[in-house]
């Protein structure tokens, strides 16, 4: 019998009765979420993985590439003597970058500019040194040699995934003035 204000007790004993057949319900599902788990994983996260440790392994080797521009420029700017020397511009950047050995290629290129018109014209060749300074005329305008250093190495991936190139083609630069 109901008495006025408390609830139906009948209900409740329904309701209480209606959760352990919902739990045995439940329980046949355990263990869905680590099989689901395991399925996104193995679709998204092994790709995401192999593509991350690939573009960390391009960064690493393109700052290593230009570093090399770097350390040939470096070396060519301490005089007109090292800016001359080709071979040992050379030298310094595949040294830096021993990792490629004789994959890494290096240009070096002596250069003269004005000094009012550093982004100008550049002098190149036999007779720079003349031209541009007889093209660098005023008070403050004279003739700044620089030295300039282009690196580049083809990498093959050590991963291979299907919708990336097979080899790629890093490449540096590095421009500096030739102290005198």
């Amino acid at each position: 019998m109901e008495r006025p204000g408390q609830p139906d007790l009948r209900a409740v004993r329904r309701r209480r009765c209606g959760l352990p057949a919902r739990g045995r319900a439940l329980r046949c599902d355990r263990g869905s979420a680590l099989v689901e788990l395991a399925l996104v994983v193995g679709i998204l996260g092994v790709p995401l993985v192999l593509g991350t440790a690939q573009i960390g392994s391009l960064v690493y080797d393109s700052i290593e590439i230009s570093n090399a521009a770097s350390a040939g420029a470096l070396y060519g700017m301490q005089s007109s003597t090292f800016a001359a020397d080709n071979t040992g511009m050379i030298a310094a950047a595949q040294a830096e970058a021993a990792d490629f050995g004789a994959k890494l290629s290096a240009t070096p290129t002596a250069f003269y500019v004005c000094a009012l018109a550093v982004g100008g014209t550049r002098y190149i060749g036999a007779n720079a040194a003349t031209n541009a300074a007889a093209a660098c005329t005023g008070a403050s305008n004279h003739a700044l040699e620089f030295v300039q250093v282009n690196t580049s190495a083809m990498i093959t991936p050590v991963i291979h995934l299907p919708v990336l190139p097979q080899t790629f083609t890093v490449s540096g630069s590095a421009a500096m003035e030739v102290e005198q």
